[in-house]
Parts: C-alpha cells; sequence; structure tokens
C-alpha cells in the first residue's frame, strides 16, 4: 500500500472545489478512503485547515465543524507533534528558511519515510533541495 503525508493545500480542496488540482485531490481521497494508499498527517493539518475554511466566505461554523469531522472519520492518521518531530521540523525551517509550521509536514514525511504532497507550489520552489516532495498535479493517481 502506498503511503503519504499530505499538507493543508491538499485537504482544503477536498472541500473547496473551485481551485487547480481539485480532481486529484479529490482521486487521492477516494484512493485512501478505498485502501489503496493510506494518509498521515501532523495533528497541526486539523487547525491549519479549520482556519482556511474559516476564512472562506462559502464556509459558516457549521459547515467548518462538518469538515473537520468528516477528516476525523476518513481514516487518515493524525500524529501529535513530539519532541522528534519538532526538533527536525525546527532545524528543517532554519535551513530552509521556511516557517516551522511547513517544516512539521516535512519532518514527518523524512521520519516516517514517506512521500510528501502538496498543492503549494511556490513553497515547492522555495524547497527544492528536500527529496520526497510531489507537486498533487504530477501525482498518478488513477
Amino acid at each position: 500500500m502506498k503511503k503519504y503525508v499530505i499538507d493543508t493545500s491538499v485537504a482544503v480542496k477536498w472541500f473547496s472545489k473551485v481551485e487547480n488540482d481539485t480532481e486529484n485531490a479529490l482521486q487521492l481521497r477516494k484512493k485512501m478512503l478505498d485502501g489503496i494508499c493510506s494518509i498521515t498527517v501532523p495533528d497541526l493539518l486539523i487547525y491549519e485547515l479549520a482556519n482556511a475554511l474559516k476564512h472562506n466566505p462559502k464556509f459558516s461554523s457549521r459547515d467548518v465543524k462538518v469538515a473537520l469531522d468528516s477528516i476525523f472519520n476518513m481514516g487518515i492518521e493524525i500524529r501529535e507533534a513530539e519532541g522528534l518531530m519538532i526538533a527536525q521540523a525546527i532545524d528543517i525551517a532554519f535551513r530552509l528558511n521556511v516557517t516551522v509550521y511547513d517544516a512539521c509536514f516535512m519532518s514527518l514525511s523524512r521520519m516516517e519515510k514517506m512521500p510528501f504532497i502538496t498543492a503549494d507550489y511556490k513553497f515547492i520552489e522555495r524547497v527544492k533541495s528536500f527529496k520526497g516532495i510531489i507537486r498533487l498535479s504530477e501525482m498518478e493517481i488513477y
């Protein structure tokens, strides 16, 4: 079974279907729900996703709660922040000049030896030296 770490830019597309790469994001979610792949995320994704959806004018408080409930019910493995992941994230953040938030996803990917999928292409350009990042738009999921 293929295993991935995704960031919030991918999860947002599951609920805000007006952006590029939505079809790839939905296909990835379907593959996970069908048991073809698994997804692991740091618990930070929950907070970032709730905040991103809160700022979408199409979402009410209830809509955000429903979206987050669905995340908890999808079978995504949610990892709590812990010492080694945070320590590595801080090192990555300093080395690549990115936020510790973004580096948490990278740290989890490295720790679990799983490819890291993102739809944040500006971010990818900033961290070219980090191995194992997959652009959502280039992911073969069909």
